[in-house]
């Protein structure tokens, strides 16, 4: 069966939300360079609108919806990058949005979802709780349910980041994501595979919510169970859409512990210079591993600094 997306359909992505994303920079940073054994560029997704890369992706679902659908709203259910993204993207089109957040989300991100415009509806911290409530709210408004990574757009969206990549880094050699459920690795690795079939595309993931790796290992996808993590990003399970697409595009997947995850977040903050999210650290945590040093011939190694939404109140240091 053919992916969720191909090239064709991440160029159009590209097109349809030009002007409504950031073009974000790459940074290097020597010692990030000394300590991974070879050059890293860092992607700082971070200072995208609303702070993640979750924009692309919700721009361009809620652009490609015919008016008439885009009328009555959209709805997602979001641990809170993508309920920011989907409430701005909703907001530059002119259309309602209804967000389910779980009760626990960073009240960051709960306080930025209700500045954009967007009205938020608190569930209980499990998927059961959220996609429920997301489906009632659907009932209740004629709104369009945008899931924040299991859905075609969503991936074709994220994955003009990997295009993005390819104009910044024309040495690009490889390219380390995080996953959580699975839409900016899909969406990148069906970018590049047709766009730079050469360069690979790794995955990170909390040893604390390793339902990717445990998937991979079993060869079927399994539910994520109880996940603890200081990465709150990436406590999702895998898609539908997106399990494919990990099981057979990208290239491996490095699991990373919680303790990696904060060293590396501290390093991008005094090294860097950049305020990332854990879930943010954890493609770099990866980089920094053995594991991911004994990999050979990857000289230009890019990074993806996903998220910059930082509960300050609650760090990990």
């Amino acid at each position: 069966m053919p992916y969720a997306a191909d090239l064709s359909a991440v160029l159009a992505a590209r097109d349809r939300i030009a002007g409504g994303v950031h073009r974000t920079p790459v940074f290097r940073c020597s010692a990030l360079d000394a300590l991974a054994g070879r050059r890293v560029h860092l992607k700082a997704e971070s200072l995208q609108r609303t702070g993640s890369f979750k924009m692309r992706g919700a721009l361009n679902s809620v652009l490609s919806l015919p008016e008439a659908s885009a009328a009555a709203g959209v709805v997602t259910h979001s641990s809170g990058n993508f309920a920011q993204a989907l409430a701005l993207a909703a907001r530059l089109r002119g259309v309602p949005a209804n967000i389910v957040m779980p009760r626990n989300a960073p009240a960051i991100k709960q306080q930025a979802v209700r500045g954009y415009g967007a009205r938020v509806v608190l569930c209980e911290p499990t998927q059961r709780a959220r996609e429920e409530a997301a489906r009632a709210l659907c009932e209740q408004t004629g709104g369009t349910l945008l899931h924040p990574y299991d859905h075609a757009d969503v991936i074709a969206g994220q994955g003009t980041l990997g295009l993005e990549l390819l104009d910044q880094v024309p040495s690009l050699a490889a390219v380390v994501a995080p996953i959580g459920g699975g839409g900016l690795v899909s969406g990148i690795a069906l970018a590049l595979r047709e766009a730079a079939p050469h360069c690979p595309v790794f995955a990170a993931e909390p040893e604390g919510a390793d339902d990717a790796a445990r998937s991979l290992a079993a060869g079927a996808r399994l539910p994520q169970l109880d996940p603890q993590t200081v990465a709150d990003g990436l406590r999702t399970g895998l898609g539908e859409l997106t399990w494919p697409v990990l099981r057979d595009v990208v290239a491996g997947l490095h699991l990373v512990s919680e303790e990696q995850i904060v060293a590396a977040m501290r390093l991008i903050w005094e090294r860097a210079k950049l305020v990332v999210e854990p879930s943010g650290a954890v493609a770099l945590a990866a980089v920094l591993s053995e594991p991911f040093r004994a990999r050979p011939g990857l000289e230009d190694v890019a990074v993806i600094l996903s998220g910059g939404n930082v509960d300050l109140d609650a760090l990990p240091f």
